[in-house]
């Protein structure tokens, strides 16, 4: 898709459709599982307890419904909007299509901050695994965008994944030497690498939500300025943008939100390609609109995306970054053949 057919407005029922959107997902998150719960049963459940009216459920319904769906469905969405809203904004910072948290070798860096905090977490504060996660992320994506802009290829797209793909190697063979080093710690590192959401609750919700809803915001602020850097860096400058400092709090920012989101879900990939481009090939290439519609819809594809992870090979459990991985893979093919012919921006 060119730039030419970028759709700079959309209709006034794309909002309250995507409202729609978002409840029909959550409410399915809530109701699909082991034990199914009717929706109108989930509606009555949490409106009872918000408005304080009496419930009808069952106790082993309402203790499913709030200690067990509930946070892992919110988790889920929030998650899934930071991890696609950092996607969407890296490829316009870097103008590249193919730029997403798990390529630029940012999960790599949380995955081995993470797993250093892991490794020391009998004496360390549990905020320090997303502290932890930041900084490994923060290091890796600058360490990647260095590479990527001095490598032979100047400032192409190919140079920058080929770096993002040599730093997130060096960074994964550094954590397997120290998942070697602490082999008691190897069950807990490896579930947190493959990505899960069955261990979450309210405190995992509460712990991450401040950093993601802050990082979105600014990510959101920025979001016109992300169609001014698609001119180039000159002509942004000639505009009056400052460009060093724009892009250096995006980066940031989605560093950060991508920190705290896999610092309690672990690895979880290609949702930051998957949703910005799909979105892309309906709305056009204004970040004006696709970063808010990522926030949105990245939040309704994990929690699409976790109700398979629980269910298609029910009793037993997929990790959901296998589950992303599999729509992943063949999406970043596409993707990549698309840029190489020129369809995609």
């Amino acid at each position: 898709m060119t730039r030419t057919t970028t759709v700079q407005r959309l209709p006034r029922w794309a909002w309250p459709l995507s409202a729609v959107v978002v409840l029909v997902a959550l409410t399915l998150g809530v109701s699909i599982g082991a034990v199914s719960i009717a929706p109108s049963a989930v509606f009555q459940e949490i409106t009872s307890h918000i408005f304080n009216f009496t419930s009808h459920q069952t106790s082993a319904q309402s203790a499913i419904i709030w200690q067990l769906r509930l946070p892992r469905v919110l988790l889920a969405f929030v998650v899934g909007s930071m991890l696609a809203s950092a996607g969407c904004a890296y490829q316009g910072t870097f103008r590249n299509p193919l730029a997403d948290p798990y390529l630029l070798g940012v999960s790599a860096g949380a995955g081995l901050g993470a797993t250093i905090a892991i490794i020391n977490s009998i004496s360390a504060p549990r905020w320090l695994l997303p502290l932890a996660a930041f900084i490994g992320a923060l290091g890796a994506v600058s360490l990647t965008y260095t590479l990527g802009r001095s490598a032979i290829a100047g400032r192409s797209s190919t140079s920058l994944i080929l770096a993002g793909v040599a730093v997130a190697s060096l960074l994964t063979a550094l954590q397997t030497l120290l998942q070697q080093q602490n082999t008691e710690k190897i069950r807990e590192i490896y579930s947190w690498v493959l990505g899960r959401l069955s261990t979450s609750g309210w405190s995992d919700v509460a712990l991450v939500t401040p950093y993601i809803a802050l990082c979105i915001l600014i990510l959101l602020k920025y979001r016109r300025v992300l169609d001014v850097f698609a001119v180039g860096d000159d002509e942004a400058l000639t505009m009056g943008l400052p460009v060093a400092r724009a892009r250096g709090a995006i980066i940031i920012a989605a560093s950060l939100g991508t920190a705290a989101a896999v610092s309690v879900t672990g690895l979880i990939g290609f949702v930051g390609i998957i949703v910005p481009h799909t979105l892309r090939l309906i709305v056009g290439n204004s970040y004006r609109i696709l970063l808010p519609l990522s926030v949105i819809y990245g939040g309704v594809f994990l929690v699409l995306a976790d109700i398979i992870a629980r269910t298609a090979l029910a009793p037993q459990e997929i990790s959901i970054g296998v589950v992303t991985a599999l729509f992943g893979a063949p999406f970043f093919l596409f993707v990549l053949g698309s840029s190489r012919n020129g369809s995609i921006s």
